[in-house]
């Protein structure tokens, strides 16, 4: 037995009556903006990660390729 539509909107006239309209407003534009600075921030993550390399993945590189160059002049 799911949630009926006139319970839902007895819920909804307690909340309304707990916190104002103006209240609820700011809430809801607060959620709404924090939910888009999150999605920009993961978006800039995922686009910058594959182009950046740490420091232990660029000594790792320069390792091999002096291990390269060692065993050409050998």
């Amino acid at each position: 037995m799911g949630i009926g539509i006139w319970q839902a909107l007895i819920v909804l006239l307690i909340i309304v009556l707990l916190f104002g309209t103006k209240r609820l407003r700011n809430i809801g534009s607060d959620l709404g903006s924090a939910i888009k600075g999150f999605k920009k921030s993961v978006n800039d993550d995922s686009e910058t990660k594959p182009q950046e390399k740490t420091n232990d993945q660029v000594e790792h590189q320069q390792q091999s390729e002096a291990t390269r160059t060692d065993h050409k002049d050998q």
